[in-house]
């Protein structure tokens, strides 16, 4: 909760209304529809204006008797009329359209650099809140692009033809209104930052609450298991609340806000009113005139309040930006070279840690690897084995250029990871991680993710050689089977086999095994450890595992303690020199695991 006190004291150094310039880089493409929204804009507005123009026309003419008068006046106001049909319904349609544009592109190019963000972004932001902002931020926007932008821009031309046709009509009581309007735009100014800040600190509530839920129902198994339903529910409920409760005092500046100043619009009003009907009674105008002058008064009256009241909307739509562009604008501890550097062809898959130093952002206190020094040679299998924390997660994670080491560098054929693109290196890597990823597709699909472009026959072979092709037939439709968000159709040791199937499918030259039979039975094991056996022949292989079985048969082990190596060797060596690796063998083959 600290986290969340501490965001919110800092988002409320907002831009204003200011911050809606951010949405320019997205409005920019589409000057063409917003031109012809502004056309359709000017010509409502000036219809508007026209009307009361019309009616006086009609009154006085009555006076004057004149009926042919009078149908040419009446015709006027309904092609008037038709005009204003014609131009509201245009600008409905490309203001709309334009709103649903920029919108879509924005939830697009935030996606897109979400997903280019390394870990270590998401150890500063929730997955729930960065979700939040595609949703709950963006939907503010269409409404401000899609409605109340033109509304907004509508009701400021029609305050200054308003103004300018009060004043030609009767500049007396125009300086009457004008008195009226310090008075108005007094409280606007001072509820309306008061506004912005409830208006940012809701919208952050929100997106705590959305973040809080994301990480509860992805855990809702754990959540279960330790009887945390309660706790969850409660703290759920306790950002919901306070979300409510912002919102609450978001409303009620609001409803404020507006009625104050139609409160002092309409006084105003009737007060002009007064005066304008007794200068009717002496003659110095006439009662179109005052007519005329009602009307107007009317319309810029209305414009004012709508402007009060879009300016609260303006003021959540430019909290819902800054937001926005917040992320659009994150920088990133790993970033592509401007000028990367290529692999050689065919990748061999030589990989190389020379002196790396490496620290977690989150942990910049605690060493990870701590002056490493590791060469795997093309084709090798090495092991990586040592108590939890010592750093052979690690080596995979900078391997895949997750993070990139404080000190140092890692090599892959003598290329610095640094100097190449992820996606160009990556793509030459398989990985199977202790923790399979799976999605809520079908079981074909999850294994063709290895390689999209896989066929059906290249598939089954995968998963046959991964054991898992026997029970993938014996589900209800068999490789189509959908297997549930995060597979929880599956049982764990399906989910790896997978995992393991999906890695023998991309068939790269470089693979990482992180654990990757811990979950099997000990049959499904030995038909597991015998494919990836068989697939390590032809490939580097860099292997993560507790269990000392499953290593055996590497090329080399290398044993990580306190983010250090501190042995290497075959498995007969590393056990007849005593040390850290033989303690382990000794408690695990004395106690018959593995």
């Amino acid at each position: 909760m600290a986290r969340g006190g501490e965001m919110l004291e800092e988002r409320e150094k907002s831009k204003q209304v200011g911050a809606l310039r951010g949405l320019a880089p997205f409005l920019r493409p589409y000057r063409g529809l917003a031109a012809g929204a502004g056309v359709a804009l000017v010509v409502t507005a000036t219809v508007s204006l026209v009307l009361p123009l019309a009616v006086r026309r009609v009154v006085d003419g009555f006076n004057a008797a004149n009926s042919q008068l009078l149908d040419e006046y009446f015709f006027a106001a309904l092609v008037l009329a038709l005009l204003m049909a014609l131009g509201t319904g245009a600008r409905y349609y490309l203001v709309t359209r334009l709103g649903e544009r920029v919108v879509a592109d924005i939830r697009k190019a935030l996606f897109d650099k979400v997903m280019g963000m390394s870990p270590a972004f998401f150890e500063r932001i929730m997955t729930g809140e960065v979700l939040s902002r595609l949703t709950t931020d963006t939907t503010l926007i269409l409404s401000v692009i899609g409605s109340s932008a033109s509304i907004a821009l509508r009701n400021v031309l029609m305050l200054i033809g308003g103004m300018v046709a009060l004043l030609l009509t009767s500049a007396k009581l125009t300086g009457l209104v004008l008195l009226i309007v310090p008075g108005v735009i007094i409280p606007i100014v001072v509820l309306g930052r008061r506004l912005r800040v409830l208006s940012r600190e809701n919208q952050d509530w929100i997106a705590m609450s959305s973040g809080n839920a994301s990480e509860a129902l992805l855990s809702v198994q754990a959540v279960q298991a330790f009887t945390h339903e309660d706790r969850s529910r409660a703290r759920f409920d306790d950002m919901t609340e306070k979300s409510y409760l912002s919102a609450q005092k978001r409303i009620g500046t609001r409803a404020l806000m507006t009625v104050i100043v139609i409160f002092l619009i309409f006084t105003g009003v009737v007060g002009v009113l007064w005066v304008g009907a007794r200068d009717v009674r002496t003659g110095v105008i006439s009662a179109g005139e005052l007519i005329q002058f009602l009307i107007y008064s009317v319309l810029v009256a209305g414009a004012v309040g709508a402007l009060s009241e879009i300016w609260g909307e303006l003021q959540r739509a430019a909290g819902a930006t800054e937001r926005l562009v917040d992320l659009l604008v994150a920088t990133d501890s790993v970033n592509d070279p401007a000028q990367p550097a290529a692999l050689a062809q065919p990748v061999k898959g030589a990989i190389a840690f020379e002196g790396v130093h490496f620290n977690y952002p989150a942990r910049p206190e605690t060493s990870a690897l701590d002056g490493v020094d590791l060469w795997v040679q093309p084709g090798e299998t090495v092991a990586l084995v040592g108590p939890s924390g010592a750093g052979k997660t690690t080596i995979l994670q900078l391997i895949l250029r997750f993070y990139d080491p404080q000190q140092g560098r890692v090599t892959l054929d003598g290329v610095d990871l640094q100097q190449m693109t992820r996606a160009d290196f990556r793509h030459h890597i398989a990985l199977v991680s202790q923790d399979p990823v799976i999605f809520g597709a079908s079981a074909r699909e999850n294994i063709r993710f290895g390689r999209p472009e896989a066929t059906d026959a290249e598939i089954e072979i995968a998963a046959k050689a991964a054991a898992a092709h026997d029970f993938l037939m014996a589900l209800p439709e068999g490789y189509d089977t959908f297997v549930g968000e995060r597979g929880v159709m599956l049982s764990g040791g399906q989910k790896q086999r997978i995992a393991i199937a999906r890695a023998i499918l991309r068939d790269a030259p470089v693979l990482l095994l992180d654990e990757a039979t811990s979950a099997l039975d000990a049959e499904s094991e030995r038909a597991v450890q015998a494919a990836v056996d068989e697939l390590a022949k032809s490939r580097t292989t860099i292997v993560v595992a507790h269990r000392l079985a499953t290593v055996k048969k590497a090329d080399r082990i290398v044993v990580f303690e306190h983010g250090r190596i501190v042995a290497t060797g075959s498995h007969d060596e590393l056990v007849a020199e005593g040390g850290l690796y033989a303690r382990l063998a000794r408690l695990q083959f004395t106690d018959g695991q593995a």
